[in-house]
Parts: structure tokens; C-alpha cells; sequence
């Protein structure tokens, strides 16, 4: 006969809206009892099956929204935990530079000490140097002096010898 509940629903409501009005009761109407409770019968025998169908349906639905809403609870999870990463990155990141600067004034500072103290250092001796030069100058020049003067006096012996 009729395949859905849709369809043994109109037929009821087709029934109803063509059976004949009683007389003084225009409310009232003559159904074939027969054919309404065949009628009836059909709608029990479907609705069962209707009604499974749509428990599965909103069932299956509820599992699919709890599947999804665990599924967004795992992503925002995850974004969260990635998001804590890259701020946690981040301040690694600036913690480093800051660390980075530091050591590098540090190290600019201590080259500016180390180049102070070479170049005193290369001053100073350089200075004694200079200092240990000129005496071994003056020092040349006075043994020079010397070696002139026995030398003129050597001659001059030898002169006064012969």
C-alpha cells in the first residue's frame, strides 16, 4: 500500500477531508471504519520502524557532535599547548638576545681594558727600552771616547819611543 509515514498521514488526512458531513454536524463525518483501521494499522506498523530510524539518526548525530566536540577540545588543546611553546620560544628568545647583549657589552668593555693595558704595557716598554738604549749609547760613546784617548795615547808613546 504506502511506503512512508508521510505518505499513510496524507491518505488519513485525504480520508478525513472526503468523508461524507452528518447531516446537522458539519463537524461531524462518516468514516469507512474498515479502511481507517487498516489505515491505522499501516501507521503502527511504520511508525515503529520510523521511530527507530530517527533515534538512530539523532544517536548517530549525538555521536557525531560528541565525536566532533572532543575532536575541538583536542585541536584547541593543542593550539593552546603550541601557543604556550611559541610564547615560551619567545621569551627564550628575548631572554637570549638580552643574555647575548649583555655578554657582548661585557666583552667589548673587557677588550677596551685588555687594548688600555697592551698599549701601557707596550709604553712602558718601549720607555725602558728607550732608557736602557740611551744608556748603551752613552755608554758606547764613553767607551768610544776612551778607546780614542788610549789610542792617541798609545801613539803618542810610540812616537816619543822612537
Amino acid at each position: 500500500m504506502a511506503s512512508g509515514i508521510d505518505e499513510l498521514v496524507n491518505m488519513l488526512y485525504e480520508m478525513v477531508s472526503d468523508a461524507w458531513a452528518l447531516p446537522f454536524g458539519a463537524e461531524k463525518c462518516l468514516i469507512e471504519r474498515e479502511k481507517l483501521l487498516d489505515l491505522i494499522d499501516e501507521i503502527r506498523a511504520n511508525l515503529p520502524k520510523d521511530l527507530e530510524q530517527a533515534r538512530a539518526i539523532v544517536e548517530n548525530r549525538n555521536e557525531i557532535l560528541a565525536q566532533a566536540k572532543k575532536e575541538a577540545e583536542a585541536i584547541k588543546s593543542a593550539a593552546e599547548d603550541r601557543a604556550r611553546h611559541m610564547v615560551a620560544e619567545d621569551e627564550i628568545v628575548i631572554t637570549s638576545r638580552q643574555k647575548a647583549n649583555e655578554i657582548m657589552s661585557i666583552a667589548e668593555s673587557k677588550a677596551k681594558e685588555l687594548r688600555r693595558a697592551s698599549n701601557d704595557y707596550a709604553e712602558d716598554t718601549l720607555r725602558r727600552l728607550e732608557t736602557v738604549i740611551e744608556q748603551a749609547l752613552n755608554e758606547t760613546r764613553e767607551s768610544r771616547k776612551q778607546f780614542k784617548s788610549a789610542v792617541v795615547k798609545t801613539s803618542a808613546k810610540q812616537e816619543e819611543q822612537k
